[in-house]
């Protein structure tokens, strides 16, 4: 894979300001909600962008420490993105080890992003040289990995509360399109790998419900033999199971890691490859900005650079 330019759709990257922690006190929340915000150094009406990190082996990166790759090209081409620290975090297993929803807490993790937008104007007026730049209106979302369960529970997927038995909806309307990056897919009799009684939240959504907009990333070499021996196909169940509209990404021999989207050279990413990453970087910002930016031809110019030409880096489909 040849190393992607920057397509046509974006123009000259700009320098980025990255401002943490900014603290948000949260009632009941075992510990406060911390988050990064990376933002352009110019420009105003900035759309924003909630990153949701997953889990992982490593100490750091599932907070708002990680995910470096993408955050700072989205900050560099136009978006205010916001990271928190979920308390699924490796850096906070010795304070909320056994808090209520430990160990996956599905539902704080979801709520931790209806506290940001609560909290927009205080997180905008505490990051230098932001205040009176952020466009509320134009508001989207990115998760990897159990990130992605979060996002599309944000999307407007049900879940089947384990506790309870009752149907949770955590939809988040102020949130207008999402991208699930290597998200997990369907539960029932597919998911019967060795971590699906340990995790049995993953099964639980249903996407029949997740009507907002979304593009779903998969990698056709992600086999999640943890959860499920259905193969890289599971993580297509977000597009396949969701209706419209719904557009999915699959690309090529990406792993989990999508070629390294959760740090700069992190030793864990089985796939590690900075075009690929690159290229992720392009198309999710593309896909982003036109659907908050409706008629915007960003989206349509940076597929056919990327999936389009002589050496794609995965195909895409819509419905």
């Amino acid at each position: 894979m040849s190393t992607p330019t920057t397509t046509d759709a974006f123009g000259t990257p700009v320098p980025v300001l990255s401002f943490s922690p900014v603290t948000l006190p949260v009632p009941g929340r075992p510990v406060d909600l911390q988050v990064r915000v990376s933002a352009p150094a110019t420009g105003t009406s900035l759309p924003v962008i909630l990153l949701s990190h997953g889990h992982g082996p490593s100490n750091n990166l599932s907070s708002l420490n990680g995910y470096a790759p993408l955050a700072n090209f989205w900050a560099a081409h136009g978006f205010v993105v916001v990271q928190p620290t979920h308390l699924t975090s490796s850096t906070l297993t010795h304070l909320v080890a056994d808090a209520p929803g430990a160990p996956d807490f599905w539902r704080s993790r979801a709520e931790d992003m209806a506290h940001i937008l609560d909290r927009l104007d205080a997180i905008e007026n505490a990051v230098p040289q932001l205040a009176g730049r952020i466009d509320h209106t134009k508001i989207a979302l990115a998760g990897h990995s159990l990130g992605g369960f979060t996002a599309a529970l944000l999307l407007g997927a049900g879940l089947t509360d384990p506790d309870t038995g009752n149907v949770v909806h955590l939809v988040e309307p102020r949130i207008k399109a999402g991208v699930l990056l290597a998200a997990p897919g369907r539960g029932g009799d597919v998911l019967n790998g060795p971590m699906a009684e340990l995790w049995p939240i993953i099964g639980a959504v249903d996407f029949s419900t997740m009507t907002a907009p979304a593009l779903v990333v998969a990698g056709d070499k992600d086999d999640s033999r943890h959860f499920t021996d259905m193969g890289p196909d599971w993580h297509t169940d977000p597009y396949s199971l969701a209706p419209g509209p719904k557009t999915l990404l699959t690309l090529f021999d990406a792993e989990h890691g999508l070629g390294g989207i959760a740090g700069y050279d992190a030793a864990e990413t089985t796939d590690e490859n900075p075009e690929r990453v690159a290229a992720l970087a392009q198309l999710t910002a593309a896909y982003l900005h036109t659907q908050l930016h409706p008629g915007a031809p960003t989206w349509q110019i940076t597929c056919e650079a990327l999936t389009n030409g002589p050496d794609p880096v995965g195909h895409v489909e819509s419905k």
